[in-house]
């Protein structure tokens, strides 16, 4: 819980680098806690029924819509930091706009180890091993 703590309470911190496991952890946590809202507070289903065809539209509740508000920011924010962790821009975020495809870049990005120091800081896993944590 506390790489979750430590990514949520930097939400708008996009300078710097985010280890593998603070960005997973807390990724893992907002999915579980989205999960958790959307199964109490399940959003409203509409299906039309237009010249004979069916459409879907789903409308997240209010409470959902709200938690989803809460996390954008530092989920940027740490996404940002793992982009800048594998010697990327954080620009490529935006890569994640382009359906399917550019969230397989992403998660492919998100994977990677972190490089040597680079513009953004030194490696946090030297600076680890250097103070025994």
């Amino acid at each position: 819980m506390g790489w979750f703590v430590k990514a949520f309470t930097n939400y708008v911190g996009f300078q710097g680098r985010a280890r593998r496991r603070e960005f997973w952890f807390y990724t893992l946590v907002v999915v579980v806690i989205m999960g958790v809202l959307s199964t109490l507070f399940p959003g409203d289903t509409f299906y039309y029924s237009a010249s004979g065809s069916f459409s879907f539209h789903y409308s997240p509740s209010p409470i959902v819509g709200v938690a989803q508000l809460v996390f954008l920011l530092p989920s940027l924010a740490v996404s940002v930091r793992r982009l800048h962790d594998t010697g990327r821009s954080g620009w490529w975020v935006l890569i994640g706009l382009i359906p399917i495809v550019g969230a397989i870049v992403l998660i492919v990005f998100f994977c990677q180890d972190s490089v040597a120091a680079n513009q953004h800081g030194p490696n946090p896993k030297v600076d680890l091993w250097k103070t025994g944590g």
